[in-house]
């Protein structure tokens, strides 16, 4: 996990309009998966800036997402 805050941390230093996020999460294991998502949910909250947010999980998805596209 601190590898991806670290990532994070370098970017929103940098003010991007958009956050680009490719399973972020998808190497953590439950527990920090779950303290992790609320991090990033109250990130993007605070920096009132567009995140898009891939990810193959559903809950993940469902949870985080204001806005949800499907593709195949």
């Amino acid at each position: 996990g601190q590898r991806q805050r670290v990532a994070l941390a370098r970017a929103v230093v940098r003010e991007p309009n958009v956050f680009l996020m490719d399973e972020p999460l998808s190497n953590l294991d439950a527990k920090l998966r779950n303290q992790t998502r609320l991090e990033l949910v109250e990130l993007w909250r605070r920096l009132e800036t567009t995140f898009i947010y891939v990810t193959h999980d559903q809950v993940e998805a469902m949870t985080m997402g204001t806005r949800i596209a499907v593709m195949n």
